[in-house]
């Protein structure tokens, strides 16, 4: 039997922490990096770290296997935990609640990362006030092939609005492909104020840049940079500034100055870049607390466009129907279940599935598969015809793959198969919940 790697024990600000398998690979596809390097990489930038997350619960997001793995969420905080690290109790828009982890130190941070938390998931309030969230949370999230220079167009026009309104906006890379705005707000209104606050904000960037970017909630609507307004509703957690997102080199999510967009790159901001640039520039965000703003101004807007007929708009799936929200479905379902009632032809631009896997890798190869079975169809299709999407389950989050062959003339569709894999992590609990044997597992709690 082989002999279990030693923990590394260490002393931060007085309180000791141990790192369990220090030396465990976290990356090591383009870059090798231990678990206790991503640890020193935290501890690095702890200061900035810690100001995206400090007084508010957090989310665990662990990669017990490292970054290459599939992690899981955890809401609620284990039981064998320093005495020292607090915790605040949150309830859910399921009715449940969960005692949740704060973070206000650098051992606290140490400790969670030691959890395989290689990136930070804080709630969009303080643990003092749990219900008037402070962040207004603005999320670019750039759709397939959507270059970066759109992404940072649409920043610009983000920055343009917000001035107008009377707030200021804190940007960040998002780690990937995307961008992040933060904004400080009064904690004076609800999670549905602020989420109505969104999502007006969103449409006015729609209006003002309708080639680049989207307010639209479902994908085959989408085109350009999507403004995902449902990023404030309650229980929505965002990683937070300095974190180490899953990719192969190491990327993190970093504070920028908004005159640094114009030249910089997601890929420069990597665990082997960032700690010598914070060394040398500091936390561009560690003003932000003393700059929060009001909504009133967002909200009036949401208001005249509710005046103009603009309803509400999609919520995520676990949540309640809301009044005034659109129909809580994909338009094609929509248009398909009309067209069946009403024996009109089946709807024009359809979406198939062609994959279901815990691992997006596997996704992923199974969308090349498909095309690999069908070449006439994959031919006709545009880049944001391949919809990518990050199903969130129980405790994980699972890939599922989906074509619109909106592009591909009937004679050459195909039809839809068995996907490829079809592995649907909630498939068992749906269906049993379908033939109501159970209740569906509730979400968020």
């Amino acid at each position: 039997m082989p002999r279990e790697e030693p923990a590394e024990v260490l002393t931060i600000d007085g309180r000791e922490v141990r790192i369990t398998h220090p030396e465990k690979l976290y990356f090591s596809r383009e870059v090798n990096l231990t678990k206790l390097e991503i640890v020193q990489y935290y501890l690095a930038v702890a200061n900035g770290a810690i100001g995206g997350i400090r007084n508010r619960p957090i989310v665990l997001k662990r990669f017990v296997n490292g970054a290459e793995g599939e992690p899981f969420y955890q809401k609620r905080a284990p039981d064998k935990r320093p005495s020292w690290l607090r915790t605040v109790t949150l309830a859910f828009p399921s009715g449940r609640t969960a005692e949740e982890i704060v973070v206000d130190d650098a051992a606290g941070l140490a400790f969670v990362v030691n959890l395989g938390c290689i990136e930070l998931h804080p709630h969009a309030v303080s643990a003092t006030d749990l219900e008037h969230p402070d962040e207004l949370r603005i999320d670019l999230d750039p759709g397939p092939g959507v270059a970066w220079d759109d992404v940072r167009r649409v920043a610009a026009e983000a920055k343009s609005l917000l001035e107008e309104l009377g707030l200021r906006g804190w940007p960040k890379t998002s780690g990937s492909r995307g961008m992040h705005v933060n904004v400080r707000i009064q904690p004076r209104w609800s999670f549905t104020e602020v989420r109505r606050a969104a999502l007006a904000f969103s449409r006015e960037i729609e209006r003002r840049a309708p080639t680049l970017a989207t307010s639209k909630w479902w994908k085959e609507e989408r085109r350009g940079v999507f403004l995902d307004y449902n990023q404030n509703a309650k229980d929505r957690t965002t990683c937070s500034a300095y974190s180490v997102r899953p990719l192969p080199d190491a990327r993190v999510s970093a504070p920028l100055e908004w005159s640094e967009i114009a030249d910089c790159e997601p890929a420069d901001f990597t665990v082997a870049t960032m700690p010598a640039r914070y060394a040398s520039l500091g936390d561009p965000h560690a003003a932000m607390d003393a700059h929060a703003g009001a909504l009133d101004a967002l909200l009036e807007l949401a208001a005249r466009d509710e005046a103009a007929g603009l309803g509400d708009a999609p919520w995520p799936p676990h949540f309640r129907k809301m009044e005034g929200e659109s129909m809580r479905v994909a338009p094609s379902r929509a248009r398909s279940a009309t067209k069946a009632r009403t024996g009109a032809p089946r709807a024009k631009m359809p979406l198939i599935v062609v994959a279901n896997s815990p691992s997006k890798e596997a996704a992923l190869a199974g969308l090349e598969r498909w095309k690999t079975r069908h070449p006439e169809a994959a031919e006709h299709l545009a880049v944001d015809d391949v919809l990518v999407d990050s199903m969130r389950g129980r405790s994980s989050t699972w890939t599922r793959i989906r074509v619109n062959l909106r592009h591909v003339p009937n004679e050459l569709r195909p039809p839809q198969e068995t996907p490829d894999p079809d592995d649907d992590p909630t498939r068992e609990w749906r269906e049993r919940w379908g033939r109501g044997k159970r209740r569906p597992p509730p979400k968020g709690g």
